[in-house]
């Protein structure tokens, strides 16, 4: 299988001397979709934040290399790190942060607009983008006018613009109801391509990520099958996950197989 990602011995520590990531070697598949797991302070949003280059280990005191479909991050290399934040996509846990132009069209032509595309070109972005989270009907609104549900979808949208090769969600299931929960699982299952999802809804790792990997202390504790991860009572305790009462990895796992 090609990588789309791959993650080489990155050390981490922020300029006060907080050592953040520890060695960790992670490689994703070109098309998979990936959970990372682990407790709040275990590294997390470091690691994610490495992957296009807004931190890096020369920006504190580290080691280790990030490789993007190939291309390594650099940030001495500006036109690289440009072709690099295209590829790899973050969708951030508010969608507030994301949004801030006058309609939702225009939210999600702002990226392409920024590399040049002009015209019928953008236009062609921003509609597939639109489609492919089924909001097109809403092009022309207000964004803060929208559902919390609906805005998140055009924030994903806002990436997609960009035809990245990974996509990245930050606590994608976040203050969504269970409807419009459901409704991102459905489009997140029919985008053509990587996703490493960022979350503490284990549930929702299950249903959308066949593979897992818990980071806990800056380190790789565990990566395998999400249900395996998950019904391994030992090493969630160890690592401070928890299922929701009544919860049943291994039934849940073969109901999404049935269906």
């Amino acid at each position: 299988m090609t990588a789309s990602l791959t993650i080489a011995g990155l050390h981490f520590a922020y300029p006060d001397g907080r050592e953040v990531l520890h060695g960790v070697d992670l490689t994703v598949g070109d098309g998979e979709r990936v959970a990372l797991l682990g407790p709040n302070g275990a590294g997390k949003t470091t690691l994610v934040l490495h992957l296009n280059g807004i931190l890096h280990a020369g920006s504190g005191s580290g080691a280790g290399t990030v490789d993007v479909a190939g291309l390594t991050v650099d940030p001495g290399d500006r036109a690289r790190l440009a072709e690099i934040r295209r590829r790899v996509g973050i969708v951030f846990q508010d969608p507030d942060d994301q949004l801030f132009m006058p309609t939702v069209a225009e939210d999600v032509a702002f990226g392409p607009a920024n590399l040049g595309l002009r015209g019928a070109e953008l236009r062609e972005r921003v509609d597939e983008a639109l489609a492919a989270v089924d909001m097109a009907a809403h092009r022309d609104q207000v964004p803060h006018h929208l559902s919390f549900g609906q805005r998140r979808r055009v924030a994903v949208a806002t990436v997609l613009a960009m035809r990245p090769e990974i996509l990245v969600l930050d606590e994608p299931s976040s203050n969504l109801d269970p409807a419009s929960r459901r409704e991102l699982a459905e489009i997140l299952r029919t985008l053509p391509v990587t996703v490493l999802m960022v979350t503490h809804d284990l549930p929702y790792a299950l249903e959308l990520c066949p593979r897992a990997v818990i980071l806990d202390g800056g380190r790789i504790a565990a990566d395998g099958k999400t249900v395996d991860l998950l019904s391994d009572p030992e090493l969630m305790r160890g690592h401070r996950l928890e299922l929701p009462f009544g919860f049943d990895p291994a039934f849940a796992a073969a109901q999404l197989r049935s269906t």
